[in-house]
């Protein structure tokens, strides 16, 4: 049974391959859905992976065409937000799916057109509650996580967040 259907950005699979965690990722019972927009932004050796995911049915990655991005220009979307963020925001809202992102400003926006998103301690979540990964094997790599990405120790919200789950998952 599908959990979710999710539209991923870059964010979230650049820390997914950094931890070793993308197996892991792809065996949560969700629909993944992407971009080329968002493929582009990643390493080729991480675009290889994804291309594997995809090639067995468990990722399904967006080619935007003409009037997709008529539809996203005449969007207001915020300045900040890259050609890859808004393919993103505009398939979720396409395909009625939650955005996965830990990008604030991406994140806001799909706050603001009523679109659900979830991030990396969503993930990890979803990673003890469908006992993919022991709270123990949670608990080190969201450490892992903390330590490598800077986003996760600036964020008085996020280090809370996290704080919570170190001492839930001993």
């Amino acid at each position: 049974m599908k959990i979710k259907i999710a539209v991923t950005d870059a964010n979230i699979f650049i820390d997914l391959y950094d931890l070793g965690l993308t197996k892991s990722f792809f065996n949560l019972e969700m629909e993944t859905h992407t971009t080329y927009a968002v493929l582009y932004e990643l390493f080729s050796e991480q675009q290889e992976i994804l291309k594997a995911y995809q090639s067995v049915g468990r990722l399904t990655i967006h080619n935007l065409k003409e009037p997709d991005f008529i539809e996203i220009h005449n969007e207001n979307y915020p300045k900040s937000l890259s050609a890859a963020d808004k393919s993103v925001l505009h398939i979720a809202n396409k395909i009625n799916a939650c955005v996965l992102s830990s990008d604030k400003t991406l994140r806001n926006c799909a706050k603001n057109k009523q679109i659900e998103y979830h991030g990396m301690i969503w993930i990890f979540d979803k990673f003890v509650e469908r006992a993919i990964l022991t709270p123990k094997e949670a608990k080190t790599k969201l450490k892992q996580l903390v330590a490598t990405n800077f986003l996760f120790r600036n964020n008085q919200s996020l280090v809370e967040e996290i704080e919570k789950r170190l001492k839930i998952w001993k």
